[in-house]
């Protein structure tokens, strides 16, 4: 088992279904590895929603390997497109880390005033998928939540911190899956 695999088995084994694998055929690709991909993890009887996730965007040899996965109500290969732009940016220009921001240059799903993203714990799956030792690489891989906010919240979190978004998130219990949801702020 390489590396990628190892990633791609931590996620399916936190949430009880098999990758498919998917990949953006556009752009600087070559700039992500060989290996990169999306996985694509369909509804099932304990998830009823998709769910998309980088493999290998962060490498064995990085000092903080990270990788992020994105919830929706919708399949969706604007998904694979979106990770693919994030994984792009986080090898070529700024390593992404809990709190950051990331503006998705479009909305999230077409119509959705969610066109920015927040890299937070995975809330919803906990310790269990936050983090996974690997015998490739020096230090633990960090497995985060994008969250698709509008630019509104990006502003908030920006100014406030990524705990005042959450608790403004969650006092206001937001629907995660909603692309028509109002901002809460």
């Amino acid at each position: 088992m390489n590396y990628c695999d190892h990633l791609r088995v931590h996620y399916e084994q936190q949430w009880l279904n098999d990758a498919i694998v998917r990949s953006w055929e556009y752009g600087p690709k070559e700039q992500l590895g060989s290996e990169f991909c999306v996985l694509e993890f369909q509804p099932n009887q304990s998830r009823d929603m998709w769910t998309y996730a980088t493999c290998c965007m962060s490498q064995s040899t990085d000092v903080a390997p990270v990788e992020i996965h994105l919830f929706s109500g919708i399949q969706t290969s604007d998904h694979i497109e979106l990770l693919t732009a994030i994984a792009h940016y986080h090898r070529t220009g700024k390593c992404l880390e809990l709190g950051h921001v990331v503006n998705f240059g479009r909305p999230w799903i077409p119509g959705s005033e969610c066109n920015h993203g927040v890299l937070s714990l995975p809330y919803l799956d906990g310790p269990s998928l936050e983090e996974s030792a690997t015998p490739f690489s020096i230090n633990p891989v960090r497995f985060l939540w994008l969250i698709p906010i509008t630019a509104a919240e990006a502003t908030y979190a920006s100014q406030q911190g990524l705990r005042a978004l959450e608790d403004r998130l969650e006092d206001n219990q937001f629907n995660y899956l909603d692309p028509q949801r109002q901002s809460v702020v």
